[in-house]
Parts: structure tokens; C-alpha cells; sequence
């Protein structure tokens, strides 16, 4: 018994580690500082007491609290809180003209018809019986953009954006199933929602990377996000990626929809633009930003960076205000349509300045200042495909705020 006591006057005894006594306990520690320092072994210890078990569903940290900003018609992701290109499931942005509509699967029915040699409506487990295929891509909102307060996040700048690892069938399989006719040169896409969402679509994007999707991140698609199906056209203004699809009608000539006429056609200087299908480069920094606060020293900024027409070429960073730019690092892989997330690593001395990113797409085109963007389309610039570089100020306190600019 003294041996035993013995042991366990130079070394905190394993009784002691397993008992409430280790609430009050002093432990040697290693520091950089000291060889041991002396510390309180926390009163919450979570190695004293046992942990839930296993469950059906999953759940965050309660330490992990991102959330969507929700308004009457939309909610946005929170960019600034997410450490990859892919957006969980639970925080992809929404964009619904009516609501969220209830769909039976086992009900679900798309009708494809009009200059079709075989008009012919698919089940959800026909269109499971077709070869599947996967592929990643973002999708986002005509209207993505928001300024006019230094006190903004990522998020509600240009939260109606979001990328989810998609699954479904290619559409042109479908176009072979019923015989799309030479002379059909758009399609009439249409959701199964109370607004009953309509876009004409020309032909050739169906040929080219349409999907008709029912997965989304390795699940059942979201009911938010079309459930059980929806279509997916990469690189396109997300209204026309119509949510719970129900009926292809094929034409020659589109349609003016109420939603290609009174919505998503907006002024180009004297003119008035239509269509406006891929969504163009740009780019953000989502760390730092507002409300964050940074401290002199290496900081590496990071951000996204997307373009509708295909792959990201380059992004650059300016740390003084775009006076001069420096090429940023890609994370690998880099995907045609693709959100991607880039790195740039910069020593701040602790004086003003302000921070900022523009991308160069594959097809050349670099990410426009709002100046130019006035130049080519007016003062009358509106809401749509607003893409302008977008720029933090960094304080000498170390905060960050954002940069609205005035056209």
C-alpha cells in the first residue's frame, strides 16, 4: 500500500485522472515559453464524462453555427464561413418566385413534347434507369450583387452563389430517347412550382452540358433546390436552371415568358438585352473581411474565384489599393464552370490600405472595375450580372471593411 502511494505522489495517479478530483488538478504542461508550467485542468473536462452516441443524422459543432441570411424571395450562403469550393447541402443559396412546392416522388412525372418525333413523359425511376452522371459546378443568381455599406460580409455582397457536386443525366440522352427534330432550336423548360418558372433555352446547350439532376452533394436533391428533380445548365444565370422541372416543349423560336420579358431583361446603354445565359468571371476575397479584425504580420488571403464560360485562367491580388496585382495560387483541381478557391500570402506592416482580387477567365476575359462596367452598359446599370472587382479596406486598428463604390 505505501509502494502504491508512493507511485502516486510523483505522477498524478490514473484514479485521480478518471475521478471529479482533476477539476482542481495542477499538470505539467509543455511550453514554449518554460520547460513546464503549471495550469488548471479545465472544469469541462470532456474526457470525464461520456459523449452521446451514435445518431441517425449527423449534426454540426455547437461551436459551428453558419447560416443562411434569409429574405422573402432569397437566402444567402455564408461564403466567408466555408473552407472549400463545395457548399453543404444546408446552406446552398434559394431563389424561389412561389414557395417551396411538395413533390411525391413516386407522383413525379417530366413530360417532354412539341417538334419531337416521340413525345413521351419520364417517371423518376425511368429517369434512375438512364446512365448517371456526376460533375461539380456553381450556380448563381442574375441579380448577385449588393453594395452601398462599408458593413457587409461576402455573403451579403454576393451570397446567391453556390457550388454542390451534382448528380443526374445528361439531357442530350433524353433528346435521343424522343427524337428532337432538326428544325427544334429552343426548348421550353418548366417548373412544377406555384409560380410555374418558364425560360426558353436554345437547343444547343441541351447538346452541349445540360443535366436533369436528382442528387446533390451524395443525397436526394434538396426540396429548396428542386427535389426530386431539377434542370442544370452549367455556367448559366441560375432562374433559367429551372427547379422542380416538370415539361420540355421543343420549338423553333423562344417564347418571351413573363420571366424573359418583365424580369432578367435589363438595359445595355440604348439598348435592351434579352438573354443573357453565361454568367461572367469574377471573384471574391472571403478572408479578411468584414467583421473580421487582422493583426501585422503574414496573412493569407483567400477567396473564390468562378467563371460561366469555363475554367479559371489566373487570379491576381492587390494589397495596395490596385496599383499593382500579384498572380494568387489555385487549388487544384481547377473545373470548367467551376468554383475555385485561391491563396495569396501577404505581409501586412500595419499601415491603411485596401485589398482586392480580379480573375482572367480561360477565354481571356478579366474581371471588370464597376467603372468599366459603367462604361460599356450605361449609368442605368441595373442589378444583373454584376460582376465588378470588389475591394476591403484594412484599417490600421486592424479592421476590415468593405469598399462600396459609386458608379
Amino acid at each position: 500500500m505505501e509502494e502504491k502511494d508512493k507511485k502516486s505522489s510523483g505522477n498524478i495517479s490514473r484514479r485521480a485522472l478518471l475521478g471529479g478530483a482533476l477539476a482542481t488538478a495542477i499538470l505539467p504542461v509543455s511550453s514554449a515559453f518554460a520547460k513546464y508550467v503549471q495550469v488548471g485542468a479545465p472544469i469541462d473536462d470532456p474526457t470525464k464524462k461520456l459523449g452521446p452516441g451514435p445518431g441517425k443524422l449527423g449534426k454540426r459543432s455547437p461551436f459551428e453555427q453558419p447560416l443562411k441570411k434569409p429574405s422573402d424571395i432569397s437566402s444567402r450562403t455564408p461564403l466567408q464561413d466555408l473552407y472549400s469550393t463545395i457548399t453543404p447541402a444546408d446552406l446552398h443559396f434559394e431563389r424561389h418566385h412561389a414557395g417551396v412546392p411538395t413533390i411525391d416522388p413516386a407522383k413525379y412525372e417530366l413530360l417532354i413534347h412539341g417538334m419531337v418525333d416521340k413525345p413521351m413523359k419520364f417517371t423518376l425511376h425511368d429517369l434512375k434507369r438512364f446512365p448517371s452522371v456526376t460533375r461539380t459546378c456553381f450556380l448563381e443568381c442574375a441579380g448577385n450583387f449588393r453594395s452601398g455599406s462599408e458593413q457587409l460580409t461576402p455573403q451579403d455582397i454576393l451570397g446567391l452563389t453556390s457550388q454542390s457536386e451534382w448528380t443526374g443525366i445528361m439531357l442530350s440522352t433524353l433528346l435521343r430517347e424522343v427524337g428532337v427534330q432538326p428544325k427544334a432550336s429552343w426548348f421550353l423548360a418548366e417548373g412544377g412550382d406555384a409560380a410555374v418558372m418558364t425560360r426558353s433555352i436554345p437547343v444547343s446547350k441541351a447538346w452541349d452540358d445540360a443535366m436533369i439532376v436528382y442528387a446533390q452533394n451524395g443525397e436526394a436533391i434538396r426540396p429548396e433546390q428542386g427535389y426530386p428533380a431539377r434542370l442544370l445548365l452549367p455556367g448559366w444565370e441560375g432562374n433559367m436552371n429551372i427547379k422542380w422541372l416538370r415539361r420540355l416543349e421543343f420549338a423553333d423560336e423562344p417564347w418571351f415568358t413573363r420571366e424573359e420579358t418583365s424580369k432578367y431583361t435589363y438595359p445595355v446603354k440604348d439598348r435592351i438585352r434579352y438573354f443573357s445565359f453565361e454568367m461572367d468571371a469574377r471573384s471574391i476575397i472571403t478572408y479578411p473581411v468584414f467583421p473580421q479584425k487582422v493583426e501585422r504580420g503574414w496573412i493569407e488571403i483567400r477567396g473564390i474565384a468562378w467563371s460561366g464560360r469555363g475554367k479559371v485562367l489566373k487570379v491576381e491580388v492587390s494589397t495596395d489599393a490596385g496599383k499593382s496585382w500579384n498572380t494568387a495560387n489555385l487549388q487544384e483541381p481547377v473545373l470548367s464552370k467551376a468554383h475555385t478557391y485561391f491563396r495569396y500570402l501577404w505581409y501586412w506592416n500595419g499601415d491603411a490600405t485596401e485589398i482586392a482580387s480580379r480573375v482572367i477567365d480561360e477565354t481571356g476575359y478579366t474581371q471588370p472595375t464597376l467603372k468599366q462596367l459603367a462604361e460599356a452598359r450605361g449609368t442605368a446599370i441595373g442589378g444583373y450580372h454584376m460582376n465588378p472587382i470588389t475591394a476591403w479596406q484594412i484599417r490600421p486598428d486592424g479592421s476590415v471593411l468593405f469598399y462600396p463604390e459609386k458608379v
